[in-house]
């Protein structure tokens, strides 16, 4: 069998796989900055662009929607096209849409060019996954992955804190161009280091019945989560309620018809999945506890990770009155968790071969982070605050890339692609309804404080103390925009702080019950030993396993009629013939 299987392959040293992997690493990273380094500078940018909380979120969501919705279509396509020519087009369109995003001149205008951004990141965490598995093996990933887990800590680390000096040095807009020279520097790496094996050639046949549903599904969905129970303001400044169709601002017309509406997209989606030929999602991937556990369990993780990253870089600026670059800076102790944990993780799992125990200590990371981030306030010990984005950081890193990794294990080769994009998307559909969730309950929570008698009287009597400015403070609070606290006077900023944090450790609430699910998953997931065969390996084994069964039915043919059968015909009709 081992004949079979080419010395390239087999024979790979670390360094070979290094420079293959180069282009990867690099196409991650040009991702990863192009996302992170606008994270600590949202507050300013929403602001500038005259955004509210629900634009801030949208403006993130929309990201994350394409990204959850693109991610099985590019895992199909890499199981039916060239998986490096796909890698190049994802970054293509990713940079491009990146470079668009920052001649925005409106909310709405940032939101369409960070969704299309997003399904260029759908193709790269798709694609990075699918061609890792082609040239290394289960079991020698882990110190691989730890690569891609100090890549993403390093862009996460410098995004927030680059993007911080230029919005604070330069303007907010060079945020979205200093990704451009990495782009293109990754797309000639790529082409020269990075060499896959060639897969048969499958007939090209693509769901787009399924695409629309699943993005109709989605849509409908994060868009009620979004404004349901919100308000609006119509051309002559009257309130809208977003329950005006109904007695009810959650329970309207409006949340009938987009709920329903999602839920009969969802359904006639899974009724299309399972007749068609070529699914998107093949539900029979369900039927495999593996995959199905690793599902449940990524949802959380997706909570965690992007919820984190949004709203953590929010707590910063709002609740501690930091500038981008100090919110970069004070983001630290999460990244560095994240680091640690997939390195180091990452390193014993492939000198062990061991990783569930790794991973039942990530879903109890995932849940202490979560639960003690619901607790923080505006005067919190930020010590504190550190240690808990450190566990909540070490959770992610020790659950995100070994999810996959037990998925690919026990995936038939023919479905790496779709098996792999399975995993990654609903992490990032559960990163992408955690965000709308906990962006509409921190936009609510908000709303009620700044309503309320008690906050109400501070802030009104705060604003008398300024004299002539406290006008001007107040037409800024009344605007809907998110306040840039950082430049408010001392007595409205800390009401405005508390008020923040407030609604922030509200958000990280709904994150808790997720990561217990999360837990209770990976507690439940088969210990299966990691097998020491690359994809590519597997593939042909399988091959030659599949010709020796024949060439063995062949020669009982033989030995049974004493005739020679024509090639393609069935050995019945060979026999018939020599038996005339």
């Amino acid at each position: 069998m081992s004949s079979n299987i080419t010395p390239s392959e087999s024979t790979r040293s670390h360094r070979e796989v290094l420079t293959a992997l180069s282009g990867l690493l690099l196409g991650m990273f040009v991702s990863m900055l192009a996302s992170t380094v606008v994270s600590s500078s949202l507050p300013v940018i929403i602001h500038d662009l005259g955004g509210d909380q629900a634009a801030y979120t949208w403006v993130v969501t929309a990201t994350l929607l394409t990204t959850a919705i693109s991610t099985p279509i590019w895992g199909k396509l890499s199981d039916l096209f060239n998986r490096k020519v796909l890698f190049q087009l994802a970054i293509t369109i990713f940079v491009l849409a990146t470079a668009v995003a920052g001649l925005s001149q409106d909310p709405g205008m940032m939101i369409a060019a960070r969704a299309v951004q997003g399904l260029g990141a759908g193709g790269l965490a798709a694609l990075s996954q699918v061609i890792m598995a082609d040239i290394i093996s289960p079991r020698e990933r882990g110190k691989y992955m730890g690569l891609f887990g100090a890549v993403m800590a390093v862009s996460t680390v410098g995004g927030p804190l680059l993007g911080g000096v230029i919005t604070d040095t330069i303007n907010w807009r060079w945020n979205f161009y200093i990704s451009l020279p990495f782009a293109i520097i990754a797309l000639i790496v790529v082409q020269k280091a990075l060499h896959l094996p060639k897969h048969p050639k499958k007939q090209t046949r693509i769901d787009y019945f399924g695409i629309v549903l699943l993005s109709t599904a989605v849509a409908l969905l994060l868009i009620w989560v979004t404004n349901a129970g919100t308000t609006t303001v119509d051309g002559q400044g009257h309130d809208l309620a977003w329950g005006d169709l109904g007695n009810n601002d959650w329970w309207s017309l409006l949340t009938v018809l987009m709920v329903g509406g999602g839920l009969l997209a969802a359904i006639i989606f899974v009724v299309v999945e399972l007749k068609s030929k070529e699914p998107l999602i093949p539900l029979t991937l369900f039927r495999d506890r593996t995959f199905t556990l690793s599902v449940v369990a990524s949802i959380s993780t997706g909570i965690a990770m992007f919820g984190s990253s949004v709203f953590l870089s929010q707590y910063m600026q709002l609740s501690r009155g930091a500038t981008p670059t100090q919110a970069g800076l004070m983001t630290i102790p999460m990244i560095g968790g994240l680091l640690l944990s997939s390195i180091i993780v990452g390193a014993l799992i492939t000198r062990f071969g061991k990783w569930k125990g790794y991973l039942i200590v990530g879903g109890v990371f995932l849940i202490a982070g979560s639960y003690t981030l619901s607790t923080i306030h505006y005067d919190t010990n930020f010590a504190l605050v550190s240690v808990y984005m450190f566990l909540l950081g070490a959770g992610v890193g020790m659950t995100m890339q070994n999810l996959v990794l037990v998925v690919q294990n026990t995936t038939a080769p023919s479905q790496i692609g779709v098996a792999s994009s399975g995993v990654t998307f609903f992490r990032s559909l559960g990163g992408t309804i955690g965000v709308s969730v906990m962006g509409a309950a921190l936009a609510a929570k908000v709303t009620d404080l700044m309503g309320s008698d008690s906050i109400l009287a501070k802030m009104q009597a705060a604003i008398m103390s300024l004299g002539e400015e406290g006008a001007a403070v107040a037409k800024q609070l009344q605007s809907g925009s998110l306040p840039e606290v950082s430049k408010l006077p001392e007595a409205v900023r800390v009401i405005v702080e508390d008020v923040y944090a407030q609604g922030i450790s509200h958000s990280f609430l709904i994150a808790v019950p997720f990561a217990v699910i999360s837990l209770i998953a990976i507690i439940f997931l088969p210990n299966v030993p990691l097998t020491r065969m690359t994809t590519s390996e597997r593939r042909q084994a399988t091959e030659a396993d599949f010709a020796t069964v024949s060439t063995s039915e062949g020669m009982s043919v033989l030995t049974a009629t004493g005739g020679v059968p024509v090639v393609g015909e069935p050995a019945d009709e060979a026999r018939d013939g020599n038996e005339k």
